[in-house]
């Protein structure tokens, strides 16, 4: 089989342009290209089978940008969506009209601003937009705004906790949101929880409230101002769950533990959990289970260290917000890894088997929200 006479010459003339990216919709035999004037469309006329006709397509296209008619090499898919794409021409692979080239794209550590809108052309999905977004170049460049609306507007339609969890993490990084479509992100997690992780992951000192100038603390009457004043860890850490943000963190965090979906957003919770709290553990390279978490808070109260017998000797009625402070900041992912990965359960039978660690995190928990 062969190209068209008509599709030959139309694609030879094509390629004397500068070509940014080129796109081919299989369904309506069309290969649309970006030139760095405007956009360029060819309507394709099969001689033979749709598939066999748009490869010798492609490998026209690849000859040209790349040298070789071989194209996109599929057997390293995998490694490139592993963002190891260190090419130097990565911008080539844009010119293939192959989904999975464009995929490596904005996977790549070398995207730049520029190709995330060629790419942000060719193919638009949520895969795409997320791994875009984590690099700080187009997070902070003029397809950043972009890629987080066309996330915000389309989560409804996630179906997997895991993406709602990804997508509300990356789109609160500064700058890509005003701060009513934030709050209204806020507001759906009233509908499903899983959204609070990601604002936990992502933001947890400065989670959305109401009238937060009227709510928060007057330190300068505060016990803890002298070891607020001094750094003291404990009396830091005491502060800021007890600030209007600290006490929507600990809300929230009770509203997930209660309803986990799945697996997913129960480890992604634990992390957070780790994450915000583990600037007290006692080893800070290592979680621990329940049991253990226990014990160790339980010895560290016994016998305080020097800041935290400050904090013990000028605020003793703090003595059991201090306990399930270190009890929490033992805990993370680890703590529960070894129950899920013995199940593939889900929903209420997956919290049935957490039940003995998140009850008694729960606990923790309700001491440090009743904590004032």
């Amino acid at each position: 089989m062969e190209l068209s006479s008509e599709d030959a010459l139309r694609l030879n003339v094509l390629l004397t342009h500068e070509l940014q990216a080129v796109r081919i919709d299989e369904n309506s035999l069309t290969l649309h290209a970006l030139t760095g004037r405007s956009e360029a469309r060819i309507a394709l006329h099969p001689t033979g089978r749709k598939e066999q006709y748009l490869r010798l397509v492609r490998e026209m296209l690849s000859g040209h940008a790349l040298g070789s008619p071989g194209g996109y090499p599929l057997f390293i898919q995998r490694w490139t969506r592993m963002g190891q794409n260190l090419g130097d021409n990565i911008d080539k692979l844009l010119l293939l009209g192959d989904e999975e080239a464009v995929v490596s794209v904005a996977y790549s550590p070398k995207l730049t601003d520029e190709l995330a809108r060629r790419a942000w052309w060719c193919v638009q999905s949520g895969d795409n937009a997320r791994r875009m977004l984590e690099r700080a170049a187009v997070s902070q460049g003029t397809m950043g705004p972009l890629l987080a609306e066309y996330l915000v507007e389309n989560l409804p339609f996630e179906t997997s906790p895991h993406a709602v969890i990804d997508t509300v993490r990356i789109v609160l990084q500064p700058g890509l949101l005003d701060p009513r479509t934030v709050q209204r992100l806020w507001s759906r997690a009233k509908g499903d929880n899983t959204y609070y992780v990601g604002f936990l992951e992502a933001v947890p000192d400065a989670l959305p409230g109401e009238n937060d100038a009227r709510e928060m603390p007057q330190h300068g009457s505060s016990v803890l101002e002298p070891l607020l004043a001094a750094d003291n860890p404990y009396a830091r850490q005491l502060a800021r769950v007890l600030a209007p943000s600290g006490k929507r963190f600990l809300a929230a965090c009770e509203d997930v533990m209660r309803r986990p979906a799945d697996q997913d957003v129960a480890r992604a919770l634990f992390r957070a959990i780790g994450a915000y709290f583990g600037v007290l553990r006692q080893d800070a390279n290592r979680e621990l289970e329940l049991e253990e978490a226990l014990a160790v808070a339980a010895q560290r109260l016994a016998a305080p260290d020097d800041e935290m017998g400050a904090l013990l000797a000028a605020a003793p009625q703090y003595r059991a917000a201090l306990h399930a402070l270190l009890v929490l900041a033992e805990t993370g992912e680890f703590s529960v890894a070894p129950i899920l990965v013995r199940t593939t359960a889900v929903g209420s039978l997956m919290r049935r088997k957490l039940g003995p660690v998140t009850d008694a995190l729960l606990a923790q928990l309700a001491v440090l929200r009743t904590t004032s």
